[in-house]
């Protein structure tokens, strides 16, 4: 009988630790968790030879963490303040894995190199822009070409055509009609590959299209060797720090008066700062990194974002909220351009 007792004793708790397991591990689909990533320091990040940042303080650029959602996870992000809970398909937007990856490395590749010429340009270093080709960032599901294109690649020409911009490609594409039937080579893992589909109806147009979002991939090259590695991490949001960083490397001036600076934003070629997302978990990353300042970006909405958004928060908008409650001793400052921040970077103390 005691032998009986014990075994199935045995037998429970070896059911329990399985089924705890099981509710660990089990990944809840089709669910993300998003949570405050890391504020990483960018002096490693960027090496300019002959010019190296002997400063106290940093600037960090800030990241947002991406999980699967396991039962255990989804049922602690409902209560966490910090987390929020979104389908996969708004975080991939419906592009498989791999493709989200790809398109992450071309964002982040493209703010390195407007991050490299805005600094050197700014600093009034020699530096150069070329333009390359076209970058494919998405592709439309109801698209003849999907499955066929995919994010990452980078468009040589359209029925032999070549461009000079993504603005050309888009206009020659107008110009057809619905049903025309098209070679785009494109280039992909250092492969050349031709994709012959029929164009297809723009949704709530009467125009022709391929249905592909794109970029213009431009190559920037400088006198001075520089490399800017941000490891693992992708996606356009760092190109305001990382622009900061390096001009503050190629001027060897303390721009940053040795204090603990954060921030988010990306960066065009012309300078703008442009809006992200997640940054309310980037002010929490921020606050656990010890940054006294975090740079937001601040675009003004438009009249009609505001007609249909009652409620619209502007990226400075929701950082400020998030500090007031979770991070009152650090001071949030709106940033529009980078000319802007450097303006903001003279008034820190």
């Amino acid at each position: 009988m005691f032998k009986n007792n014990r075994r199935n004793k045995l037998i429970a708790l070896f059911v329990a630790i399985a089924a705890l397991a099981i509710f660990v591990n089990i990944p809840f689909l089709p669910k993300y968790i998003e949570s405050p990533g890391t504020a990483p320091n960018l002096k490693p990040v960027v090496s300019i030879k002959g010019h190296s940042d002997k400063f106290k303080g940093k600037f960090m650029f800030t990241t947002v963490s991406e999980s699967q959602a396991s039962i255990a996870s989804y049922v602690v992000a409902k209560f966490n303040p910090h987390q929020t809970i979104e389908s996969i398909s708004d975080v991939t937007g419906n592009q498989d894995q791999q493709s989200y990856i790809n398109l992450q490395n071309v964002y982040m590749e493209s703010a390195i190199n407007n991050a490299i010429y805005n600094a050197f340009h700014y600093a009034k270093k020699d530096v150069y822009l070329k333009y390359r080709g076209i970058y494919v960032l998405a592709v439309d599901s109801k698209s003849n070409f999907y499955n066929q294109i995919k994010a990452g690649d980078s468009i040589v020409s359209l029925n032999g055509h070549r461009f000079k911009s993504s603005a050309q490609f888009r206009n020659y594409v107008k110009s057809k009609k619905i049903g025309s039937k098209m070679t785009l080579t494109v280039y992909r893992n250092k492969k050349k590959i031709k994709i012959t589909r029929k164009l297809y109806k723009l949704a709530g147009t009467n125009q022709a299209g391929i249905g592909i979002i794109l970029s213009d991939d431009n190559q920037v090259s400088t006198k001075i060797p520089i490399d800017v590695n941000p490891g693992e991490v992708g996606g356009p949001s760092a190109g305001l720090m990382f622009s900061l960083q390096i001009y503050g490397q190629l001027t060897q001036q303390n721009i940053r008066h040795s204090q603990n600076i954060a921030g988010t934003g990306t960066i065009d070629e012309n300078g703008n700062v442009g809006e992200i997302g997640g940054i309310d978990k980037k002010i929490i990353a921020a606050r656990d990194a010890g940054a006294k300042y975090f740079l937001a970006p601040y675009v003004k909405p438009t009249k009609e974002v505001l007609k249909y958004e009652d409620q619209h928060m502007t990226n400075y908008q929701l950082a400020v909220k998030t500090a007031k409650k979770y991070a009152p001793n650090m001071k949030v400052i709106p940033v529009t351009s980078f000319s802007d921040a450097l303006n903001a970077l003279k008034k820190i103390k």
